[in-house]
């Protein structure tokens, strides 16, 4: 099994950089820049071979040219129905690509945007900006049902399944989480962990499926009563209760509400 290490790009985003013990190569996901890449590659001895792109934003991508100039002939895996034309082997859902000797999935997840999709397996899987520790992303281009029906193919893999998501954005999830479920146990002992972790600059990735079934209200919202707290603003649902509501609808609410929170 590949390797993986974290990469810091800009404030808050890590782009992952895959590798093999057994040889030089790496691959890299969603790399917005260049610069901390060639470093990263420089300092561990590794060449690299390839890149995985979950969707088009500009801090996913904008490094892309670059790396291929210095390593000419790379692929470049992403969406095949996505803006950023540097994709040189689009992908569309349930494909599978081998990186490292490692097979992936591809799993189609719009939402954040309409191109995005996760690269994934039993064991670890690259989530961009969809799934979050503790969130989701926003919704910029698809909607709630949508980002409810990817949520749900993501939470058929393996309880054990490592989550790699592109931002420390896990302090400020739980932040929110807590207003949504402030007497749920498994949360308030994360949020613990994790504010000890970002005090002393330490990242807080990956997660695995198994703690956000546990703790993201996102993944929450066939529970009943998840959104018992819920502001009647942020209530999407053309019914009388809550209680009541589809998942989605339940999303929506949740996404509103932490639009504004």
């Amino acid at each position: 099994m590949v390797q993986v290490k974290a990469i810091k790009a800009f404030s808050d985003n890590y782009i992952w950089c895959l590798s093999d013990p057994t040889s030089s190569q790496a691959w890299v996901v969603d790399p917005g820049q260049a610069e901390p890449v060639l470093t990263y590659l420089n300092q561990a001895g590794l060449t690299l071979a390839g890149i995985l792109v979950t969707h088009h934003h500009y801090d996913h991508t904008d490094g892309v040219a670059t790396l291929c100039e210095k390593f000419v002939g790379i692929d470049v895996y992403g969406p095949h129905n996505s803006p950023f034309k540097g994709i040189t082997k689009p992908l569309m859902d349930a494909d599978k690509i081998t990186v490292l000797g490692t097979e992936f999935t591809i799993i189609t997840t719009p939402g954040h945007t309409l191109d995005h999709i996760c690269y994934t397996n039993p064991v670890l899987a690259f989530t961009g900006d969809t799934l979050f520790s503790g969130g989701c992303g926003r919704l910029f281009e698809g909607t709630a049902e949508q980002m409810q029906h990817s949520f749900d193919k993501l939470k058929k893999l393996p309880p054990e399944c490592e989550i790699y998501c592109t931002h420390e954005y896990t302090q400020a999830n739980l932040a929110f989480a807590l207003a949504v479920e402030p007497s749920n146990r498994d949360l308030i002992e994360y949020a613990q962990w994790v504010d000890i972790q970002r005090q002393n600059n330490q990242i807080t990735l990956p997660s695995t499926l198994a703690l956000e079934l546990k703790i993201n209200p996102f993944m929450r919202t066939d529970i009943t009563g998840i959104l018992k707290r819920l502001p009647e603003t942020y209530n999407p649902s053309t019914k009388n209760t809550l209680q009541n509501n589809e998942p989605w609808q339940n999303f929506a609410g949740l996404r509103i509400w932490k639009d504004h929170f």
